[in-house]
């Protein structure tokens, strides 16, 4: 594992000599030399990332290639004459640009909200005298003092230590707080020099004092702050892919306005210039105007989805990009558990006990065979809860929240939790036998004793490591009976610790005996040499840091969603591959590769790993940026979810991000795409619905879109391959009437359609497969185009025939002329209603799903046709569009249109589902 340079260089050297390097001493810093040093190394802060320009985030909501095409589609159509609708089309792309501002805007002055960086005061030591200082002020070579529930303000050395444990969790992702001290060891990890303390971690117990040895953005906080910074951020795959479809309509729009515009020279000899117009005409056709503002409402609604959700999106495009997800690469502490030690057994030598409820609730009770016992009844468990509260530094105040405030170790405060599940009154019982002494853990000695003064008695308290503890005992209580402990107690015992360990569970022993008193003079000479021997062995409280309950659920629909779930955390691997198991994310056949592993593995070993079941445990921060920079190479969309700062560069590499926005780091925040403020994993599995039903609601947009694209090419056609003897049938103003009037609503209510049935027992999407498919077209074009088309023709040549044809010649003006162009377009829009009706679902019967479902679709239905009424009766508008009104022959024509197209139309998804088992 490589060392940091605090590793490397300040925690090993003579504490004389650092001082002297910092220039300072143990009384700390002057004013005015604290004054230099912050104007050298500037305040003790966190800098993010520097925040794009107001102005640029504004304009690149309106230079996206979309928006490009709509700036130019909006300049043709005022080419071709029709102003109003080239402004309109600009006003399009105004108002879809403001709305995607505004929704980003929002997002990310809510994620501001989220952020706070390092703690706010420090007493620091300036001028020889305390001070209690903004953390900002701090600077190298100042020396500062700890308390239990203090954030570390800087990286700095211990000078001064007593019980001193740290939880670096976000740091490590390790559970178990580290012990610290003032003599120097080197311990298994990053982060393990038992005499240096980290910014960003949290002192659970003890106090001491520290020189600063690094400040803000050169301490390892920042440093890991600095490596997320420095990642570019790369467009979402929705950002890729409409790229991509924008190409691809372009030059569809191109190459159909090429071949009309020479077919209008060749066929029907138009000059060149009128030619020009009648082809743009067409390539604005085949434009789809609304599908930006479609994909901005798609995304904004989820966006609103996911918020009730307590899930705070901070770019729409990620709502999609979760929804493409293939693989989550998930830390453990926090995400997937609940970040509480919990104690769920008592081990006796007599009896075993469950205790029930999780986490620092007091919501449980002892069990044993399924039936509450009392406490009262095993004098053995008496002693073990006396114990294990006395020899505790920790207290847990309850609040209005489910979850109390903790001031001590996690581990400590699961003892006080388990004592009052069982009903145990410590404070009663700690005035009866007050504290008189205490000998602080330290990890040498690995077990902390309290001494406890009766009338005539000393009571010694000790709780610590099996292996090393066991050994000091001599007697074991069951039940009522003490007697000599035997090789076979030991090997039981042994056995039971292993059981619990294979488990991912960890134990701790808890001991204890009694003294005569004598007189005060006695205390004061007791030691861990004549006090910590001669015990009597009680048991084990076993403990772990439990699943979140809805953790099952949720990876459940991941794997039907056939989404791999990597487990990769700083834990150990036994309590790893535990959790990893327990919840069901591997089965217990997975391999798991330690962080020391990763380091000697090559790109083609790693590939190889992740390929299978894999746990990552014990890894460092750029471990799980290789991680996921490797699952990339290979072809998979990685979310990656986390709180600490070591989830933080993974996150900023990853497809997206997802912090923890309770239990999350400033700088994970900051680097995540997506932030759940209720810290529930769950709600990625709701994103992932919504990012796949947006991405479904786009394509049942496109689908919707180009049905018209062919029935409005087809009058055009016939226009130009019958050398004009069938006069248009079909204006280009009547065209646009369609694209930017009545398909504009029931599109966009095409886009907010809720998750089709079965939406998450589908594979995710392949990297290579795209919004305009193979399918989608000959869907579109061959299918419902098709029977526009063919029933569009008929209504232009129904009411030529009902004027005479073919007696008579078609006409080319007049209000019969116009009647029958008007009965183009209404046939048009009368086969969109029924599209729109379709396209609510790929397979599943719109019946299914309620006919009356979507009121948006249905919305934009009597929009349309209320819009078709004006261009059809409205004086002054009917010059404009070509329009005359209609008899109501065409009326009963028109009404009964959709209904057989869409019967027809759920015939063909009732084959489909029973083709494919939909």
């Amino acid at each position: 594992m490589k060392k940091n340079q605090l590793q490397s260089s300040y925690a090993n050297e003579p504490l004389d000599k650092l001082l002297q390097d910092l220039k300072t001493s143990k009384n700390g810093l002057s004013q005015i030399e604290a004054d230099n040093r912050k104007n050298k190394y500037g305040p003790n802060t966190i800098h993010r990332n520097q925040q794009k320009s107001q102005l640029k985030a504004f304009l690149k909501n309106f230079a996206s290639l979309m928006a490009m095409l709509l700036w130019v589609s909006g300049l043709i159509a005022i080419l071709t004459g029709s102003i109003e609708l080239g402004i309109a089309i600009w006003l399009v792309n105004i108002i879809n640009g403001l709305f995607s501002f505004w929704q980003e805007h929002k997002a990310q002055k809510a994620t501001d909200s989220l952020m706070a960086m390092l703690p706010t005061y420090t007493r620091v030591f300036r001028n020889g005298k305390i001070e209690q200082l903004n953390s900002k002020e701090i600077v190298p070579g100042d020396v500062f003092q700890l308390q239990a529930g203090n954030s570390v303000p800087a990286d700095a050395r211990l000078l001064e230590a007593t019980s001193i444990q740290v939880d670096q969790s976000a740091l490590t992702g390790e559970t178990v707080p580290e012990s610290k001290t003032v003599k120097f060891k080197n311990g298994e990890g990053k982060f393990s020099e038992s005499n240096i303390v980290y910014a960003g971690t949290t002192v659970g117990s003890g106090d001491g004092k520290a020189v600063v040895l690094a400040t803000g953005m050169n301490t390892e906080f920042g440093k890991i702050a600095s490596l997320t910074q420095k990642q570019n951020t790369t467009a979402s795959p929705l950002q890729q892919e409409l790229n991509r479809l924008t190409k691809q309509i372009s030059l569809i729009a191109i190459a159909v306005g090429l071949v009309f515009f020479v077919a209008a020279i060749l066929f029907v000899h138009h000059p060149i210039a009128q030619s020009f117009v009648f082809a743009l005409g067409m390539i604005v056709a085949f434009i789809p105007e609304g599908l930006l503002p479609t994909v901005t409402l798609s995304l904004a609604q989820a966006v609103q989805r996911m918020a009730k959700k307590h899930a705070l999106v901070k770019d729409l495009n990620s709502v999609e990009t979760l929804g493409e997800t293939s693989v989550i690469c998930s830390d453990k502490t926090g995400t997937l558990t609940q970040n509480q030690m919990t104690v769920n057994h008592i081990w006796l030598m007599g009896n075993v006990y469950t205790v029930t409820g999780q986490g620092y609730i007091n919501n449980g009770q002892l069990k044993q065979e399924n039936k509450a016992v009392n406490y009262h009844d095993d004098p053995a468990l008496i002693q073990l809860l006396r114990v294990s509260t006395f020899n505790n530094d920790t207290t847990v105040e309850l609040s209005s929240e489910k979850k109390p405030k903790i001031l001590g170790t996690p581990t400590e405060a699961a003892l006080v939790i388990m004592a009052q599940k069982a009903g145990f009154d410590t404070s009663k019982e700690l005035k009866q036998m007050p504290r008189v002494k205490e000998l602080p853990f330290d990890s040498d000695r690995k077990r902390m004793t309290t001494i406890h003064q009766t009338k005539d008695k000393l009571f010694v308290a000790v709780k610590g490591s099996l292996d090393g503890l066991l050994q000091q005992c001599t007697k074991i209580q069951i039940n009522g009976d003490i007697r000599p402990i035997t090789a076979d107690d030991i090997k039981k015992i042994n056995q039971a610790n292993k059981n619990y360990a294979t488990k991912g569970l960890r134990s701790l022993a808890i001991t204890y005996k009694t003294i005569d008193f004598k007189d005060k003079s006695q205390i004061d000479n007791l030691n861990a040499d004549n006090t910590e021997n001669d015990l009597i062995f009680l048991g084990l409280t076993v403990m772990a840091d439990p699943p979140r309950p809805e953790i099952y659920d949720a990876v459940k629909k991941c794997h039907d969603a056939s989404i791999k779930i990597i487990m990769v955390t700083g834990d150990s691997e036994i309590t790893a591959k535990s959790v990893a198991v327990k919840i069901g994310i591997t089965s217990d056949k997975a391999r798991v590769v330690t962080g020391t592993e990763l380091d000697q593995m090559n790109s083609k070993d790693l590939k190889q790993a992740l390929q299978g079941e894999v746990i990552f445990a014990r890894v460092a921060p750029e471990q799980k940026y290789k991680i996921v920079s490797t699952l990339q190479e290979m072809g998979q969309i990685v979310a990656s979810t986390g709180d600490g700062v070591n989830d933080a560069p993974a996150l900023k590499k990853a497809n997206i991000g997802v912090a923890m926005g309770v239990t999350g780091t400033d700088v994970a925040k900051d680097a995540a795409n997506m932030i759940l403020t209720d810290d529930n994993f769950a709600s990625i599995v709701a994103a992932i619905e919504e990012g796949r039903t947006v991405y479904s609601n786009i394509q049942k947009f496109l689908l919707y879109i180009f049905n018209s694209n062919v029935p409005e090419a087809i009058p055009s056609a016939l226009f130009l391959l019958s050398r004009g003897l069938i006069p248009l049938p079909l204006t280009v103003l009547q065209i646009l009437a369609v694209d930017l009037g009545t398909d504009m609503l029931p599109a966009l209510g095409l886009g907010s359609e809720q998750p089709e049935p079965g939406i998450m027992n589908q594979k995710p999407r392949a990297h290579n497969s795209h919004l305009l498919n193979k399918h989608l077209i000959l869907t579109a074009f061959a299918w419902y185009g098709a029977i526009a088309s063919l029933v569009s023709t008929i209504a232009y040549f129904f009411v030529n025939y009902q004027n005479g044809w073919p007696m008579k010649d078609l006409m080319s003006s007049g209000i019969v002329y116009n009647r029958a162009t008007t009965m183009t377009l209404a046939a048009i829009i009368f086969c969109q209603i029924a599209a729109a009706l379709n396209c609510q679902t790929k397979y599943t019967s719109v019946f299914k799903l309620g006919i009356f479902n979507n009121h948006r679709v249905w919305a934009g239905i009597v929009f349309e046709v209320i819009l078709l009424a004006i261009l059809v009766y409205t004086p002054g508008i009917q010059e404009v569009f070509n329009t005359a009104p209609l008899q109501i022959n065409d009326w009963i024509f028109l009404v009964i249109v959709p209904i057989p197209i869409f019967l027809i139309e759920e015939l063909r998804k009732l084959i489909a589902r029973r083709k494919y088992n939909h």
